[in-house]
């Protein structure tokens, strides 16, 4: 059976595919995505068995993530419904070959019609409360709100993802109340994982606007970070790095860095 990758795992950023490859994220995990756009890094994560939420301030892209999800439940549940039709289909004929045509078993299985018929009333309204249900938890789940003033509790998450969000920060101050709201919610323990934009190795070819927003080689305006400021910031949080720091330089245009770290027993966020 051949697998769809783009089917399977949508377009998701190769380094999160990375740390899935690693065994850090695994079903089961509560995730947050902060900043989740149209949901390019869920795909995978809705139908695999995490339970997956995620905040942005556009509306439409919210719109579309809780569409996803939606669908991706209703497909689930197909897939269950099938997988136990199949099931069952394979346990009657195992009967019907070890009792053949006994007439106690032709009555077994008359009354078996007459109760399936019986519960397919049942079964809709079932379906029809599942779907109430999953309406109101995808509406919970995915939320219209910035990174940097979220409604989640402490500690609310194993995992939080900042897949090229920070580097949109129009100050540092955003940036660091940004870091500071992804911090508060990630539990103990948990993982941090972002990918953002830094001077790192065009140090050169980028041009100070004012604080740390630059304006790249490919013409975009964006707050770029350096190793020292990653450094410092991760130190202030006690977060211990499970990865090096890994920068791509996509043919002197931009910067992309990748970090990934666990938040520490006793983080505290820093003051800004």
């Amino acid at each position: 059976m051949s697998l769809n990758l783009q089917e399977w795992f949508g377009g998701i950023d190769i380094y999160l595919f990375d740390q899935l490859l690693k065994g850090r994220i695994v079903p089961g995990m509560r995730v947050l995505d902060a900043g989740c756009g149209g949901g390019r890094n869920l795909v995978y994560l809705l139908r695999s068995g995490f339970e997956v939420c995620g905040v942005d301030e556009s509306s439409e892209a919210i719109a579309q993530v809780r569409r996803m999800a939606r669908e991706e439940k209703a497909d689930g549940r197909s897939r269950r419904q099938e997988e136990e039709g199949s099931r069952q289909k394979a346990e009657s004929r195992k009967r019907q070959e070890g009792e053949g045509s006994d007439e106690r078993f032709q009555t077994k299985r008359s009354v078996a019609a007459d109760k399936h018929a019986g519960g397919m009333g049942s079964q809709v309204a079932e379906e029809e409360a599942d779907g109430a249900s999953t309406r109101q938890e995808v509406q919970s789940n995915f939320r219209v709100e910035a990174v940097e003033k979220m409604s989640w509790g402490d500690e609310s998450f194993e995992v939080v993802l900042s897949s090229a969000v920070l580097h949109f920060a129009r100050s540092e101050e955003q940036w660091r109340a940004m870091m500071n709201e992804m911090w508060r919610v990630l539990m103990p323990g948990g993982i941090f994982f972002a990918r953002l934009a830094s001077t790192i190795g065009i140090e050169s070819q980028v041009h100070l606007i004012e604080g740390r927003r630059y304006r790249l080689p490919d013409g975009s305006d964006r707050f770029l970070v350096d190793e020292a400021m990653l450094l410092e910031v991760m130190a202030a949080l006690n977060g211990e790095w499970l990865d090096p720091i890994k920068t791509t330089v996509v043919q002197n245009m931009r910067s992309m860095t990748t970090i990934c770290l666990k938040k520490g027993p006793g983080s505290l966020v820093f003051g800004l």
